[in-house]
């Protein structure tokens, strides 16, 4: 691959218009909900786990248990999120998002999607067909190989 390789320029430029539209009108929702970029990261994570305990959400998050219990606190209050005993372990707290929570995640994917649409639309029938095409190309050929 040279470095003036005409494919890699434009999926470099790809890549970055992708993620600055997506993360432009993320950060704006993300900023509009009042809520910080801790608190998403943690519903995003109790959202693709199912559910989650302290430790771990503070794992994930890179801090100590003692800052994930303070903001675990303001999204109960908030009811994005719930908080229960384990029935195994009464001592361990489960997470989970709340209908609310859900939402607030969802409104917030909308928001990072929502330029697509208008992407879409300016598309002609062939120029979507091309680039299905293209797209799948990557997707296979990104999988991982059993």
């Amino acid at each position: 691959m040279s470095p003036n390789d005409p494919f890699v320029d434009a999926l470099h430029r790809w890549i970055e218009i992708f993620m600055r539209r997506s993360m432009r009108n993320f950060l704006s929702y993300v900023r509009e909900s009042g809520l910080s970029m801790s608190q998403i990261g943690a519903l995003f994570h109790i959202h693709r786990m199912g559910s989650s305990g302290v430790t771990d959400l503070g794992d994930h998050l890179g801090v100590t248990s003692a800052a994930v219990s303070q903001m675990l606190e303001r999204l109960v209050q908030q009811e994005l999120i719930s908080r229960t005993e384990d029935p195994n372990d009464r001592r361990v707290k489960q997470i989970v998002l709340t209908p609310k929570g859900c939402q607030i995640l969802e409104e917030g994917i909308r928001a990072r999607q929502g330029w697509l649409n208008d992407l879409t639309e300016s598309l002609s029938p062939d120029e979507k067909e091309q680039i299905t095409a293209a797209l799948n190309v990557l997707i296979i050929k990104t999988q991982p190989r059993g």
